[in-house]
Formats: C-alpha cells, sequence, structure tokens
C-alpha cells in the first residue's frame, strides 16, 4: 500500500511538473497530428501552411512577446498512431494545447486522454457532433462546421430545386458519413423514404468503391449524395464519369473538396459538383482585390513560393490559423490552459480574413461550434464558384 502511494504522488507530480512547464514557458508549444502519408496525405498541406505561417509569426515577435514552438506529427490517419504521436507531444514535447488535428477517428482516439489531462483540444479538423459537447469534454472544440449542418444544406438544395429526385447515397461507414447521412435524411424529413431509392457505405480499408457505384447506378437516381473522403473523393469522381452516369445534382463535402482530389480524377469529370463552404475560394476572380486573399497571397509568396495556390488545403491551413491566433492574442499574458479554452469559448463576431461576407466566429460556454454558417458552391473546372445566400442548418 506504501508502495501504490509513492507511485500515485509520484505520477500526480509527474503530471503537475509537466502543466507547470506547459504552462509557464516562455515559448508557447503547440502540437499537432496530421496525416502526411497514407490515403488522406494530401491534408498534409494544411500543417506545412501551418509551420510557414508561425515562422512568420516568431519573425514578426512572436505572440505577446512569445515565440510558437509548432510540432506537426504524421499519424498516417490511423488512430494507433494518432494515439502515440499524440502522447509524445503532450508527455515528451510538453506541448501547452493540441490544435488542428484531422480526423473523426483519429480525434475520437485521443479526447478522452487529453481531457483527462486538461489538455486543450482546439479546432478539431472534423464536423463530427461529438465535438461540440462542453460539458461531457471541456477541452475539445472543433474547427468546422458540424457534418450534420452541412448534411442540412445540401438536402434543402435538393427539395427547392428538384422535389422529385431519385437520390443515391454513397458514405464512408465511420461517425464521418453516419453524420452527414444524418442530417441530410434529418431535412429531408419524411419525403427521403420515397427520395431516397439506394444506399451503399465502404470502409476506409477498401481499395476500391466501384462495385458500389455500379450498384447505385443502377438503381436510376438522378442524384448522387456522395459523403466521401482523401482518395475516395477521386475515386467516385472518375467512376462515375467511367460508367457514363451524369447525375443532375452531384454533392461531395466540404472536405472532399480540395482540387489535389478533384485532379486525379479529372478536373472536367468534377465540372458540375457540388459542395459547401465558409471561406473564400483564393483562387476565384470575384476575391482577387479582397485585402484578405491578397494578405494570404502575399504571404504564401514569401513563406510558400513554390506551394501549388489551387490546392485549398494550403488556404484552410492559413485560415485555421488565424482563427488560432485570434484566441492566443486574447490570451494576453496568461497562458495557462484553463485561460486558453476561456478565451477560445468567449469569441464574438470575429471576422476572419478568408471567412465569407456575412459570416463571423461567435462562440460561449455552452456552444463550442465556431462555424454555423455554410453557402454552396459549384466547381466550373478550374475553381469553385458560390451561389445563392449564406445558409445554416435551421
Amino acid at each position: 500500500m506504501k508502495l501504490a502511494a509513492a507511485l500515485i504522488g509520484l505520477s500526480l507530480l509527474t503530471l503537475a511538473t509537466g502543466i507547470a512547464r506547459a504552462e509557464g514557458s516562455n515559448e508557447i508549444r503547440i502540437g499537432q497530428t496530421l496525416p502526411y502519408s497514407g490515403p488522406a496525405s494530401g491534408f498534409g498541406a494544411i500543417g506545412r501552411t501551418q509551420e510557414a505561417f508561425f515562422e512568420k509569426v516568431n519573425t514578426e515577435g512572436g505572440i505577446n512577446g512569445r515565440k510558437v514552438k509548432f510540432i506537426t506529427l504524421d499519424d498516417a490517419y490511423s488512430p494507433p498512431k494518432t494515439v502515440e504521436q499524440t502522447r509524445k507531444l503532450v508527455e515528451q514535447d510538453e506541448v501547452l494545447m493540441m490544435f488542428g488535428s484531422l480526423g473523426t477517428a483519429t480525434n475520437s482516439a485521443v479526447q478522452r486522454y487529453l481531457n483527462g489531462k486538461k489538455v486543450p483540444q482546439l479546432f478539431v479538423l472534423s464536423g463530427a457532433t461529438k465535438w461540440a459537447d462542453p460539458q461531457k469534454y471541456p477541452w475539445t472544440m472543433p474547427g468546422m462546421a458540424a457534418y450534420e449542418s452541412e448534411g442540412v444544406v445540401y438536402a434543402k438544395h435538393v427539395l427547392r430545386t428538384k422535389p422529385g429526385a431519385k437520390i443515391a447515397i454513397l458514405s464512408q461507414n465511420d461517425d464521418f458519413g453516419r453524420d452527414y447521412v444524418a442530417g441530410f435524411k434529418r431535412a429531408l424529413g419524411e419525403k427521403g423514404a420515397s427520395m431516397i431509392v439506394a444506399e451503399q457505405t465502404y470502409e476506409t480499408s477498401a481499395p476500391t468503391i466501384s462495385s458500389q457505384l455500379s450498384t447505385l447506378k443502377a438503381s436510376g437516381a438522378d442524384v448522387l449524395f456522395g459523403v466521401v473522403l482523401g482518395k475516395f473523393t477521386s475515386q467516385m469522381i472518375k467512376g462515375v464519369a467511367e460508367i457514363g452516369w451524369k447525375p443532375e445534382l452531384f454533392f461531395v463535402p466540404t472536405s472532399a473538396s480540395s482540387i489535389s482530389f478533384l485532379e486525379p480524377a479529372g478536373l472536367d469529370n468534377a465540372v458540375g459538383l457540388i459542395s459547401s463552404s465558409n471561406q473564400k475560394d483564393t483562387m476565384d476572380p470575384q476575391w482577387a482585390s479582397d485585402p484578405g486573399v491578397k494578405e494570404y497571397f502575399a504571404f504564401m509568396k514569401q513563406y510558400m513560393p513554390t506551394a501549388d495556390l489551387s490546392n485549398s488545403n494550403y488556404a484552410a491551413g492559413y485560415h485555421y490559423a488565424t482563427l488560432l491566433m485570434t484566441v492566443l492574442k486574447a490570451c494576453k499574458d496568461d497562458f495557462s490552459r484553463d485561460n486558453i479554452m476561456r478565451q477560445a469559448a468567449s469569441l464574438k463576431e470575429v471576422k476572419l480574413p478568408l471567412l465569407l461576407p456575412g459570416m463571423s466566429v461567435t462562440t460561449g460556454p455552452d456552444d463550442y461550434l465556431p462555424f454555423q454558417q455554410l453557402q454552396l458552391r459549384r466547381f466550373n473546372g478550374k475553381s469553385w464558384v458560390g451561389f445563392g445566400d449564406v445558409l445554416d442548418d435551421r
């Protein structure tokens, strides 16, 4: 019993020492895991942009006099690897917080661990509804519009423009896919039973989704809602074209809309594709003279001159970095983990350089969703073009 008590005391002392080091350091240590390898490696551009962003911040004097140490590690979009890398960041690198890590399953694997250690898990790059639960997980905050909200917006568009639609749904068989489909069906309401004529799912370990696409085409559907991610985005767009299927309305989620996923499928095959966003498409000529977009291009020219600017993951990385900057600046001289979460949950109508006009970020102690507005957009073969009004899921 004495040995057990001593070990418990040592564990508590180690934890307290780690927290004191993280919070008392003159350096703001920020940790992140992203897939720099594996099926979702295209998202690695997000972290590379943020590395450059914080290099710029440090060059300009840091945040309230403190330099930023940004450590982003590869988890290959694999939950066991996410656990390994997150523990390293928290226990060895002694980061103050985790920021902008990607994926539903990957973040789920470390959510309990981070909340148990009271380490902020800020602006998770996943729209699963579970991230906005301050009562159960007060140290976790989402960084994207909820997948369910996005599903609602797509269904509303179908009901408004094609009320007699025959709908086929292809979705990833996990929380990511289920949340989108739940929102989509919720908005269709009772009409969904007759409008949805076929549904197929796929596993992230599957080599292809060709059989699912053939089955969905055979249903006679004229609307396709594809809840896909990474390489499956390319496979779906190319596969639909190869089997000669031309749905009148073809949706993909925001997280699948990067040019880096469309190019392998052939940009011509993606023409007419519908997605949504709360972010300006930096390649759209309508934003050429926009101050926020010009600021972004100036940053990219100086710090990432060889980057492919048509890849929206670079702009996404910049976008989320500016959101985190708002929180860090609000901390002033108090970089305790408690104050970081307090400031993140106290944002009031914050405008960001790449946020669409008419949109802002507002959070509260009981409302952890920073983004609750979206606009539909359509791919024209070169870039995404917004259309319609700013929408929410009400």
